[in-house]
């Protein structure tokens, strides 16, 4: 089986076709998404139709939440905040009602999905250190060898190459998986990378190759910008996109 991950399109609908277009050439088996499809970006709705006409497993993300009122967003920032004020009052009834079902995990076989981290997924933790992977670890389900997941908008990868060693960060690149050792692997973000490329993340997991990479694709990055900027959004959230930040 060929799976196709993509996290994080937040609302980035030139971002999200791009990596359709470019996984319908993978030879994908099932999709999946692993949360934040809205948020951000100018096209919440439109995203949304994209990701329910593509695959049932979904999970949840932050911004999920908060466009529907289930998570406070006292917390965000100023620009996320009004981001997700602006796309609760985007969304369709049928949307804010889908978004309100998606769980915060699924399991697939031996593949385990989650938007943040294994442990205490509803907290939504950044998981970018070793001694949090070694906490993620632990929690995800025995039989589990490879853990999805996105939040971070940065792709990475966790090894633990077996119950006592501890976890460690190896670089994002294509991976063999060694049948003794679990991993950890964030996919990155469709529609709002931030690790200084502002290409359109995806992944890929070949389960007969046991070989799972991250791939970048170009997309329409100013016309996303335009409809950020003429649906009166920040314009920070116009500009972040080119930097990849």
């Amino acid at each position: 089986m060929r799976y196709g991950l993509l996290s994080d399109i937040h609302g980035n609908l030139e971002a999200l076709d791009a990596v359709l277009e470019a996984m319908a050439g993978e030879r994908i088996g099932h999709y999946l998404c692993l949360g934040d499809i809205v948020g951000y970006g100018a096209s919440p709705n439109a995203c949304l139709d994209r990701v329910t006409g593509l695959t049932t497993d979904v999970i949840a993300g932050n911004h999920d939440h908060a466009a529907i009122g289930k998570l406070d967003i006292s917390t965000f920032n100023p620009y996320a905040a009004e981001a997700a004020l602006w796309t609760r009052q985007q969304l369709t009834p049928d949307g804010r009602r889908y978004l309100g079902d998606l769980p915060y995990v699924r399991r697939i076989d031996d593949l385990f999905v989650v938007h943040a981290s294994p442990a205490r997924p509803e907290e939504w933790t950044y998981l970018t250190s070793p001694w949090q992977a070694d906490e993620a670890f632990e929690a995800m389900p025995d039989g589990v060898a490879l853990c999805a997941l996105g939040h971070t908008h940065a792709p990475l990868i966790f090894e633990k190459p077996n119950a006592k060693d501890r976890s460690r960060q190896i670089p994002p690149t294509a991976l063999e998986l060694a049948s003794e050792r679990r991993y950890i692997v964030n996919v990155g973000s469709v529609g709002q990378p931030r690790d200084g490329d502002p290409r359109a993340a995806y992944c890929v997991y070949d389960t007969e190759m046991k070989l799972i990479e991250v791939k970048r694709v170009p997309y329409d990055l100013e016309a996303a910008q335009r409809k950020i900027r003429k649906a009166g959004l920040p314009d920070l959230l116009a500009e972040r996109l080119e930097l990849g930040r």
